[in-house]
């Protein structure tokens, strides 16, 4: 089978399916597959991630000691207390004789987030190497024909998602991840990509967790205002 070496692009795949002639359609199944669950559940990638947590626990404790500095520098900003510095918000800041200060912290919190996102990007490119491998694998076994992000369709039937058997070959395919990047190291652009879609679907679960933590009554921490 082809495997299109954007992952994520795969819309067209859907509207394509949908445009073929009856007389052009092969025998088959048509299956679903969140590239980025498939990755996120890998005991690997969890691993690493929670290693990443440890080695690099002084970076992460630095990066939020000094977002707490700029978060108290920027909440005097905030007129509307809606957590974040909009545009007409800005002026106020860049006129602030603390202006200099905000603008290190930033490149500061910024540097200390590249070198663990590194560390989490560098896992997530090596779990993603054997993706088409292991997709190439379920489809053959379970006789699927075309695989389509399950965002994109309206209706799916129960058993068309093939995510966790993706996992499974995974698995078995990438049992560790390494959590240091070599000096010369760079990432892919669909590692990258495929990070980027990994930490939205994480903050969708973080966000899904406060909601039920608010519904028994716990309250969620408040947020200070973003930087620039």
């Amino acid at each position: 089978m082809t495997f299109s070496r954007n992952l994520f692009a795969t819309a067209g795949l859907a509207l394509a399916a949908m445009s073929v002639p009856a007389t052009a359609q092969v025998d088959g199944r048509l299956a679903t597959a969140d590239v980025s669950r498939a990755i996120i559940n890998t005991n690997a990638l969890q691993t690493a991630f929670n290693q990443i947590g440890t080695t690099y626990q002084a970076q992460i404790e630095q990066r939020q000691a000094k977002q707490q500095e700029l978060s108290t520098l920027l909440q005097p900003f905030d007129a509307n207390g809606n957590g974040q510095l909009d545009d007409t918000e800005l002026p106020a800041v860049q006129a602030s004789p603390n202006f200099a200060q905000i603008q290190t912290l930033e490149q500061e919190v910024a540097a200390i987030s590249s070198q663990v996102n590194a560390a989490r990007i560098y896992a997530v490119e090596q779990v993603l190497a054997q993706y088409p491998a292991s997709l190439t694998e379920v489809t053959t076994q379970q006789q699927v024909v075309m695989v389509v992000q399950p965002e994109v369709l309206q209706f799916v039937a129960e058993g068309a998602d093939i995510t966790g058997l993706i996992t499974t070959s995974l698995n078995t395919k990438v049992p560790t991840a390494a959590i240091v990047p070599p000096a010369d190291w760079r990432p892919s652009r669909e590692a990258a990509q495929a990070y980027q879609q990994i930490q939205q679907l994480l903050i969708r679960q973080q966000l899904i967790n406060q909601q039920q933590a608010a519904q028994n009554g716990q309250q969620p921490a408040a947020q200070a205002p973003e930087g620039r």
